[in-house]
């Protein structure tokens, strides 16, 4: 009986009391839950921290913010064109045929009426001494009519000829004198002619380009597919200026005869003086500009035709002179764009694009003044992609 019970009493202390509460959760698990929030949050930040560590730059150009001083600060305009001689020819012949001699060379210095070139004319020369020839034999034929004539009038006072003797000599001698008028006109042809297989400086100038050689075939308008139209090109070198184009909307600020500096591209330390000659009073409709000609007011040998320039427009008058800035802050024009209605530019900072918005003033030629928002020295990502943000990875390099 005892041990009946005992064994009772054992199992019911194995026995679960459901009715039982449990105790309060342990602070571990406080924590396991504040664990499963963070991880995301750690995972997602160490993603973007790595994607950005890991992920290639992007590759850009970039320019340096530069200070202009003294007249290039002091601009109202700049436009860009090219150095033209206004007065350039193409000398070609007005005969058709083979070049027998060419006497000038690139860069060569002619004068007025100085032979270039010579065709070959052996035919022509020859027919030109048949003329003088005929007109010799005419001018003989008119002397022996107007003995003749004389002769005749003599008699007729005389009474020992006839009047139509007389009229008959008097129409020989008119038509001898016709027939010598006649052959003139027929050597000033022949020597027309002659002349024009003579090639000759129609001004003085420099020869620019030889188009033909020796033995090749010279035609007038280049006729023949295979013939050449023009010997030479030569121009007048005092001649030279610049064709500048300039925007519809900037022409107002373009006055005739206010200062300009000209700056060839080849020779971009120096600094040609000169003045608005002319506005051309048309506009290209294509492009929107108007061409303004502008002249050296001192010319050197480094200035050559075709040469690319640009024009800096000065202040016309002195008192906007003296009212000019002294320097200007500016970068090239790509650089600046434009973002939620805002102009800003991406400085390259440390391997990284920032964002800073500017304010920018005038646009001088290739660049434009800034005048907040950037400082002398920094640099700034040329032609941003769209896609650019600020904080983007960027490397800086010399071409793309």
């Amino acid at each position: 009986m005892n041990e009946f019970n005992a064994r009772n009493s054992d199992l019911s202390a194995l026995k679960i009391d459901r009715n039982k509460k449990s105790g309060p959760p342990g602070r571990w698990k406080r924590w396991l839950h504040l664990l499963w929030i963070l991880v995301p949050v750690i995972l997602y930040f160490g993603y973007q921290i790595t994607l950005k560590t890991v992920a290639p730059a992007l590759k850009v150009k970039t320019d340096t913010a530069v200070y202009l001083t003294g007249s290039a600060a002091a601009v109202d305009l700049v436009a860009t064109g090219y150095v033209v001689a206004q007065v350039k020819a193409d000398v070609s012949s007005k005969a058709t045929g083979l070049l027998k001699r060419i006497t000038v060379e690139e860069g060569d210095m002619v004068e007025v009426g100085e032979v270039l070139a010579e065709l070959e004319n052996d035919d022509i020369r020859a027919e030109l001494d048949v003329t003088k020839a005929n007109l010799k034999q005419a001018q003989a034929d008119s002397v022996a009519a107007e003995l003749n004539y004389k002769r005749k009038q003599n008699l007729l006072e005389r009474g020992f000829t006839t009047e139509a003797d007389f009229e008959s000599a008097t129409a020989e001698y008119q038509r001898a004198l016709a027939y010598v008028e006649g052959m003139k006109a027929s050597v000033r042809a022949a020597e027309v002619a002659y002349e024009n297989t003579i090639i000759r400086a129609p001004f003085s100038g420099t020869v620019l380009i030889k188009n033909a050689d020796l033995g090749e075939m010279v035609a007038p308008f280049a006729a023949a597919a295979s013939s050449k139209g023009a010997v030479v090109t030569m121009a007048d070198m005092t001649s030279l200026e610049v064709e500048a184009d300039v925007s519809e909307s900037n022409i107002q600020k373009v006055i005739v005869g206010s200062p300009c500096e000209i700056i060839l591209d080849a020779y971009p330390q120096v600094k040609y003086p000169g003045h608005v000659k002319k506005i051309v009073p048309t506009a290209d409709r294509t492009r929107a500009t108007v061409m303004t000609k502008v002249a050296f007011d001192s010319l050197d040998s480094r200035v050559l035709p075709e040469m690319s320039a640009r024009v800096n427009f000065l202040p016309a008058k002195k008192e906007e002179a003296a009212e000019a800035p002294t320097k200007a802050l500016v970068i090239k024009s790509e650089g600046i764009t434009q973002r939620e209605g805002q102009t800003v530019v991406f400085k390259a900072v440390g391997g990284y694009a920032r964002k800073a918005e500017v304010q920018v003033g005038r646009k001088l030629g290739s660049v434009t003044e800034v005048l907040s928002g950037l400082s002398e020295g920094e640099k700034v990502v040329l032609a941003p992609p769209g896609g650019l943000k600020d904080g983007d990875k960027i490397e800086e390099v010399q071409n793309l």
